[in-house]
């Protein structure tokens, strides 16, 4: 790039000086003949004053000098040389002189100015100035060595400035060049660095605006990827325990509970992946008016799948609500996740009973979930994506719970390190409950008739 706006540069310089120098180099020449023709016909003019009209019976002329390496000559009408110098003849300019005409014209390597000197209306002789034309030739080609040096010289000139410009129209580009050269290999960390050209920055922001988009893409998916390993296993486990368990079962009566577990299971996975998507698709959650569910109802439902896998291993699972309204309804899918995702940490990395405690804020519902063991380090940490807190964990659960509860506008936080202690905090709109029951209601009076 940077040969190619040089290139340019030099053509448009090139083109620019012939286009200006060719006129001005016509227009010194022909000003130079003229000043010296302008020179000789002042002289010549000066020296037809001095003559008198007596000069053809023998009275003496002094002609004024000549011009600076030229000559000057007094003519009778037979074309004679009668005083000065040049030649002993008069040539074509001063027999036209004779006529009565004023002649500046070169001849014979001269160039020559003849003007006729009258007396009683008839012309009475010529004075006749002259100069080699060769020193004029001398100051046109001096003139135009000068004019040509100048050109070279704009066009040296113009050569560094198109350096200078091509190395800073080039820097950016080349820098932009190498910068997607290493997001090719993987380094989508790469951003474009600015620089002091609109344009180029522009380009530069699309393109970090664009790595911004396609980082934040694959984060989502890679998140996802985590997400649904980790939210899946626990689920998957109790499944393939519950086939085993059917599988030692011979009447078909045994088979049922099995079954129905199964495929209980079945539709909680079904809604796990349908909220990982949801969260790795979008920005924030925009339920249904079916996605709302009782608070109680949920966390009956919560207690009632969990119990066993805390009494398997002979620890409590208890709840209780404080003044919790019966009619309150929170998003199911996504609250039940984070419910999820908080027992099984206290089944994992906490001790002893787990409780969880429901109490209405006004205007907002709360979730505790509280084991008996305790949080070392700082607390805020253990939201942090891969941070496990030096335990045998994934890092991925606290993380996804905190961005399921903060797409459907909740805050999830730690409010006691010892024994440990979550609160999920859900705001409740009650216009949205109130537009809830009259959903229901009308539901319920329409399934008769159908």
């Amino acid at each position: 790039m940077r040969q190619r706006v040089v290139r340019v540069a030099l053509t448009a310089a090139l083109v620019a000086v012939v286009l200006l120098a060719t006129p001005l180099a016509l227009v010194i020449r022909s000003s130079l003949y003229t000043a010296q023709r302008d020179s000789l016909e002042r002289a010549a003019l000066a020296g037809a004053v001095r003559v008198s009209p007596d000069f053809a019976t023998g009275d003496p002329v002094e002609l004024p000098s000549p011009p600076r390496g030229g000559r000057l000559g007094l003519y009778d009408p037979r074309a004679r040389l009668r005083a000065g110098s040049g030649p002993a003849t008069g040539d074509g300019p001063v027999r036209r002189a004779l006529g009565g005409e004023l002649v500046r014209r070169g001849a014979g390597g001269q160039v020559v100015v003849t003007v006729p000197v009258s007396h009683a209306e008839r012309v009475i002789g010529v004075v006749r100035a002259s100069s080699p034309a060769d020193a004029v030739r001398r100051r046109v080609l001096v003139a135009w060595a000068v004019l040509l040096g100048v050109a070279l010289v704009a066009v040296f000139v113009a050569v560094l400035v198109a350096r200078r410009q091509a190395r800073v129209l080039a820097a950016p580009l080349e820098g932009l060049s190498r910068h997607c050269e290493a997001v090719a290999e993987g380094n989508l960390s790469q951003r474009a660095d600015g620089s002091s050209i609109p344009e180029i920055d522009q380009v530069a922001r699309t393109h970090n605006e664009m790595l911004d988009s396609l980082s934040e893409l694959l984060r989502h998916e890679r998140d996802f990827t985590a997400n649904a390993s980790h939210q899946l296993r626990t689920p998957l486990a109790g499944l393939q325990l519950a086939l085993e368990a059917g599988l030692g079962q011979d009447d078909a009566a045994g088979l049922r509970p099995v079954v129905s577990e199964a495929l209980a299971t079945t539709q909680r996975l079904h809604r796990t992946v349908e909220e990982l998507l949801r969260l790795s698709r979008s920005h924030g959650w925009a339920p249904s008016s079916a996605a709302y569910v009782p608070a109680q109802r949920l966390i009956e439902e919560t207690v009632e799948r969990w119990h066993g896998l805390f009494a398997r291993e002979g620890r409590r699972l208890v709840s209780s609500a404080d003044d919790v309204l019966a009619d309150v309804r929170v998003p199911g899918g996504p609250v039940s996740e984070v419910l999820g995702i908080l027992l099984d940490n206290a089944r994992v990395h906490g001790r002893g009973t787990v409780r969880i405690r429901t109490r209405d804020l006004g205007g907002a519902l709360a979730f505790d979930v509280t084991d008996e063991g305790s949080i070392e380090g700082d607390p805020a940490r253990v939201f942090d994506r891969g941070h496990s807190g030096g335990g045998s964990g994934t890092g991925i659960g606290l993380a996804l719970a905190r961005d399921l509860t903060i797409s459907f506008g909740g805050r999830l936080s730690v409010t006691h390190t010892d024994p440990t202690t979550f609160m999920l905090l859900l705001p409740v709109d009650q216009e949205g409950q109130e537009d809830q029951d009259d959903r229901d209601g009308q539901g319920g009076q329409e399934n008769p008739a159908r």
